[in-house]
């Protein structure tokens, strides 16, 4: 199949207005090509820095502009993040991701949140952090350190955008990304549904990321976990067979991105997830808390993993294993190549 990065958000639109079985028919076929069909990727996400956070996303619990009851929290000590990424890692996750509630980071506690990366990187982990924005010297800073991944959400469409957020633009989002790409990171970056926007915006949303130069290596696509306090609070549910026309129209437009089924899961039931990892999800953060929001139990989805068949993708163990047996012991881990 060829990857392509000139699509038109008619053709996308198409895409979505397919007949469901249609639909799902092509995104598996698509997957099948990339992907082992019965292999999930399984991350985890803590919170490093909670709350007071200056922007206005109207779906956010840690903007500092709404009461949603949440308690400001200060940066994680370095002992509790590797405590908490041991726990991760021998419960399944190979991907172990940290998030702050920042703007933007000071070059202060940018020094503390690299010595996180290395000291997750030293368990035999990805990493991953989403700090808000950069610029392009901390971008090469964190690639110093060894950082795998940045996410940075699109969140929605262009079009759309201002509903949701006023604080910075989405141009502002493009270019964090355009920084972490440059550097040599790779990109999770993906949207929210459920904030009153339109199939189109939809669309639009999946065009800007497929459109990439080169497609984010990971494509978190969000749920609205609607939270008391919020702008966003009273919103109407979306229907979750368009959720999942989301992700299997994600899947045929980025076919080597790796597809999370992230927030939101809770609201699900097993057969909405199944149908998800039937469309091309193949990635999920696991635990019981993603930020400042639940998720499902770990055992809850070990649960469903084997009543579906699906195993626990387990590439990061080996490629550290194998890491280990390099000549030079002083050698840095190659890059992952995973998403």
């Amino acid at each position: 199949m060829i990857t392509r990065h000139d699509w038109t958000v008619e053709e996308i639109e198409s895409l979505l207005d397919l007949p469901f079985n249609d639909l799902l028919f092509q995104a598996q076929s698509v997957h099948r090509e990339q992907f082992d069909p019965n292999q999930v990727q399984v991350s985890t996400l803590l919170s490093i820095k909670t709350g007071a956070c200056p922007e206005d996303c109207g779906y956010c619990s840690q903007s500092a502009r709404y009461d949603t009851g949440l308690e400001r929290e200060r940066l994680m000590p370095l002992d509790e993040v590797i405590f908490n990424a041991r726990q991760a890692k021998e419960k399944g996750a190979t991907r172990f991701c940290m998030g702050a509630a920042w703007r933007n980071p000071t070059d202060k506690n940018l020094e503390k949140v690299v010595e996180m990366v290395s000291a997750v990187r030293e368990l035999g982990m990805e990493t991953c952090v989403t700090l808000g924005m950069l610029d392009q010297q901390q971008a090469h800073r964190l690639k110093q350190a060894g950082l795998d991944y940045y996410n940075h959400n699109l969140d929605t469409s262009p079009e759309f955008y201002g509903n949701v957020i006023t604080t910075r633009t989405y141009q502002d989002r493009l270019d964090t990304i355009s920084h972490v790409r440059d550097v040599g990171i790779n990109v999770c970056s993906g949207g929210i549904l459920g904030m009153g926007e339109s199939r189109r915006d939809r669309a639009s949303m999946l065009c800007e990321l497929a459109n990439m130069e080169k497609h984010p290596e990971s494509v978190p696509v969000n749920m609205l976990v609607k939270i008391e306090g919020t702008p966003l609070f009273e919103n109407a549910e979306l229907d979750h067979l368009e959720f999942i026309r989301t992700i299997a129209v994600a899947r045929i437009l980025m076919p080597a991105s790796y597809v999370r089924l992230s927030a939101g899961r809770t609201d699900m039931n097993d057969e909405t997830q199944a149908l998800c990892f039937f469309a091309g999800a193949n990635s999920i953060f696991y635990g019981d808390q993603l930020l400042t929001t639940d998720n499902p139990e770990t055992d809850k989805d070990r649960q469903l993993f084997k009543r579906l068949g699906i195993n626990m993708e387990e590439k990061v163990e080996m490629e550290v294993k194998a890491a280990k047996t390099c000549h030079n012991p002083e050698a840095p881990l190659a890059e992952s190549s995973l998403s």
